[in-house]
């Protein structure tokens, strides 16, 4: 095949050129419209001298740059220019309107110039020093700079941290006894340690802690204001403001020492003997009312009564058993008040999905001291529910839409807060070629019971902080690849699914059966799968059971607004307990039939296992998503290969952007078949991607009702063979080979985000293809990108839309 040439190009294309040219003559015009005296702050600096490490800078420095303590800050940047102040001035002094201008001149899309200002940047500096003070930094100094040339500011605030002060002792004054054994059995979960810096803040954390814990061991109406702290150094006297003790602390240490402190945790006894503050209060009477409107009332005397031996129920409909209330409430009676316990109870009751709001209130009881009523009052959300998505994934030489999905869920069959989902999906795939061609088609129906409880045979203690499930699945579902095969898939499975803890969950399934139907035409069974002995392998009928498990790892809270990571980690086996009852049905008839040969089906053995991590630094403007994935499936016993729908695959939306869907690989096999042109389906037993993606806001449009966003990327990965196959040359892996055989894509996207959902613009790229050429050999691609030419542009840079973000 002659190989395709095409013109070189030394100037960049006209739009991104007119738009550089744009930005550089409108980066130079937003001083214009200042007055006189001022000037624009154009950059601001933070330089810290101090004997601390590079991290610990890099977070100082951080927090010395936030609003509330460096008071003026520049103006956002574009592509290096102040985009957003020129539309301002734009608006505000050219007066720019009509339908084009009224669009992007809406209000977020607006900053108005930042002018410099000596009394905010001096407001600056006294706030970093107590900042600084407030962090343990006694001795510290901030000085700052300002250069202003072409009506242009640049401010620098220096910064001279000196040394701070670590916690030396930590003592207790509480002369409670039983309040000071509370505080000593948590003292390990203390945010003040010994040989750590102090930082003011811990002492309000610690304060709050203290008062949750107390609290939580039945001090209802315990005050935060019991607990105070005193900072004990070289000397008291020294020291006016005990919460800053320092403010006016003189340099009595040498330059080697070591500056300490002790901290004495105080909790006194309310100056009033008889108050209730310090008393230990305990549950009586718990009323549950299940289907409580907003503006009801607990005293309502229509209410129905059920007295149960842990609870009342009050109800005007009978729509949940009362054993299930009890199994999801963690309050009992006679117990003492409980912060876990209300958490808790609150907690299971919104996992079992019933309520649209759950409160919890407490009534102190007239007729004895010490004892508290519990009120559970829940508010119903709706018992059925419709839904339909669509997920449309495209590129510009194919055209997915299986997305279609419809779905109905009932959230409370028979009274036990048991669900029920059924899924109906569709979709069609259209390869896009001298005219559009039907490539594929997929149609299913799943049900899922699921039941607010593990269903064992056997009793198991469940932690109260968990929510165990029971699910039960059955499917049907059929793939059509168009003048090839169709796939028909009969699936049933048995889990169980509960959490470990606030960001660790479990999938436990142990029973999982699957019978895979295959039908292949003619023309595709003569040519491609007879030839080739692993195809031929891979599309027979097969009974696929076994066992699974999935554990999810993910912190992505309030916690962790900076970082957040996620890891999954995925093992599926094949075939063990299949063969046991196969070897049992062949014992039982004495050697004469087995499963197999009823069922003239093969069961399928294999392991599989799959790893995903993700990292995400998030910033105020942007973000920084990471990827790392690996999977591998590995056949044993009677099994050589995977099943086709257990097998691996690359390219697409979702992975390498800059390779169609099944396209890629494996290994450095490229498949130049005219059947591969129209309809690819490499598939691997190996996968290894990585995927590094940049995401930056763009504009608010419609009133900030949808949000632009922006995004590059750089994605890398392949699959392979485990075993050597004789039909396609280096599909094989071989460590060796890892980093020829490596395809590594590149690209830019768009991102409409309208809140609850996002649609997603990616061109991709080719850095560096697996497969060498003749003139080629080292695979790096980019010297032979061509970008004004727009066939070439056409051939090679890969478009796709989808929904959702790929990782």
């Amino acid at each position: 095949m002659k190989k395709k040439s095409y013109p070189s190009y030394t100037s960049l294309p006209l739009l991104p050129a007119l738009l550089m040219v744009c930005l550089l003559l409108n980066a130079c015009s937003n001083t214009r419209y200042l007055q006189q005296d001022q000037t624009l702050l154009t950059k601001t600096n933070v330089v810290i001298d101090g004997t601390l490490s590079s991290s610990e800078k890099s977070d100082l420095k951080s927090d010395l740059s936030s609003k509330s303590l460096m008071l003026q800050q520049p103006n956002s940047k574009l592509l290096g220019s102040r985009l957003k102040v020129w539309l301002y001035n734009q608006k505000s002094y050219e007066k720019k309107s009509n339908w084009f201008w009224n669009l992007i001149l809406a209000e977020r899309n607006l900053e108005a110039p930042v002018i410099y200002d000596s009394v905010r940047t001096a407001e600056s500096v006294s706030r970093m020093v107590s900042y600084l003070n407030n962090q343990g930094y006694f001795y510290a100094t901030v000085d700052h700079k300002v250069d202003t040339r072409n009506r242009k500011t640049d401010v620098t605030y220096e910064v001279t941290t000196g040394k701070n002060f670590v916690i030396k002792k930590i003592n207790y004054d509480i002369p409670d006894t039983a309040l000071r054994h509370i505080v000593r059995e948590g003292e390990k979960f203390s945010l003040l340690k010994v040989s750590e810096p102090y930082k003011a803040e811990n002492l309000n954390g610690e304060r709050e802690r203290l008062t949750r814990l107390i609290r939580d061991a039945g001090y209802f109406k315990f005050n935060r204001d019991l607990i105070t702290f005193t900072v004990d150094t070289l000397n008291k006297s020294l020291f006016i403001d005990p919460l800053n003790p320092f403010s006016s602390m003189p340099s009595v240490l040498s330059a080697d020492q070591k500056p300490t402190m002790e901290i004495d945790v105080v909790i006194r006894n309310p100056e009033d003997s008889a108050t209730d503050l310090t008393k230990l209060f305990y549950l009586h009477d718990i009323f549950i009312y299940p289907d409580f409107s907003p503006n009801g009332n607990v005293n309502d005397t229509t209410y129905k009564t059920f007295s149960g031996r842990i609870l009342t129920v009050k109800y005007h409909e009978d729509i949940i058993r009362p054993r299930v209330l009890a199994r999801a409430i963690q309050l009992r009676k006679n117990e003492r008040y409980s912060i876990q316990n209300y958490n808790n109870t609150v907690n299971r009751l919104y996992d079992l999905n019933l309520w649209q709001f759950v409160t919890v209130q407490y009534r102190e009881r007239t007729d004895t001291v010490q004892k508290l009523d519990a009120y559970v009052l829940l508010t119903p959300r709706k018992k059925q529910e419709l839904s339909a998505n669509i997920d449309v994934t495209t590129s510009n030489d194919y055209l997915v839409g299986s997305g279609v999905t419809l779905g109905y869920r009932h959230y409370n069959v028979s009274r036990s807060a048991n669900e029920l989902h059924i899924t109906l999906k569709g979709g069609l795939e259209v390869a896009r070629n001298d005219r559009f061609d039907l490539q594929a088609r997929e149609y299913g129906v799943n049900a899922d019971l699921v039941l607010p409880r593990f269903m064992l045979p056997f009793r198991l203690r469940q932690n109260y902080r968990s929510t165990a499930r029971t699910r039960i699945s059955a499917g049907w579902s059929n793939l059509t690849r168009i003048r090839k095969f169709d796939i028909r898939q009969l699936t049933a499975s048995l889990g169980y699914e509960w959490n470990e803890s606030l960001y660790k969950r479990w999938i436990v399934k142990p029973f999982m059966l699957n019978y895979v139907g295959v039908a292949l035409t003619k023309e595709f069974q003569d040519s491609v799968v007879t030839p080739n002995p692993y195809l031929r392998r891979s599309f027979e009928p097969a009974f696929i059971g076994g066992e699974g498990i999935t554990y999810t790892f993910s912190n992505n809270d309030i916690f962790h607004k900076r970082q957040n990571s996620y890891f999954r980690i995925n093992f599926e086996e094949s075939g063990l307990w299949l063969k046991g009852i196969n070897g049992l049905t062949n014992w039982v008839t004495s050697g004469r039939e087995s499963l197999e040969t009823l069922s003239t089906v093969n069961i399928s053995q294999f392991l599989r296992l799959e790893l995903d991590y993700r990292h995400y630094w998030n910033y105020s403007k942007s973000s920084v998503a990471t990827r790392a994935y690996a999977g591998v499936g590995i056949p044993y016993g009677q099994s050589d290969v995977l099943p086709y729908i257990r097998q691996f695959t690359s390219g697409g939306p979702n992975s390498l952007r800059a390779w169609r869907l099944r396209t890629l690989g494996p290994g450095s096999f490229r498949d130049t078949s005219s059947i591969a042109e129209i309809f690819p389906d490499q598939t691997g037993d190996l996968k290894l991607e990585g995927n590094v993606e940049y995401r930056f806001n763009l504009f608010r449009l419609f009133g900030g009702s949808m949000n632009l966003k922006g995004a590059t990327f750089l994605d890398f990965g392949n699959i392979w063979m485990l075993k050597q196959d004789t039909l396609r040359a280096g599909a094989d892996f071989r460590f060796d080979n890892l980093y020829n055989d490596l395809a590594i894509g590149t690209g830019a996207g768009l991102r409409l985000d309208f809140t609850y959902f996002l649609i997603r613009f990616d061109w991709g790229i080719p850095l560096k293809k697996p497969y060498p050429t003749e003139k080629n050999k080292s695979g790096w691609f980019l010297n032979q990108w061509a970008l004004g030419d727009v066939r070439w542009r056409r051939e090679n840079i890969i478009w796709n839309i989808a929904i959702g973000y790929p990782f």
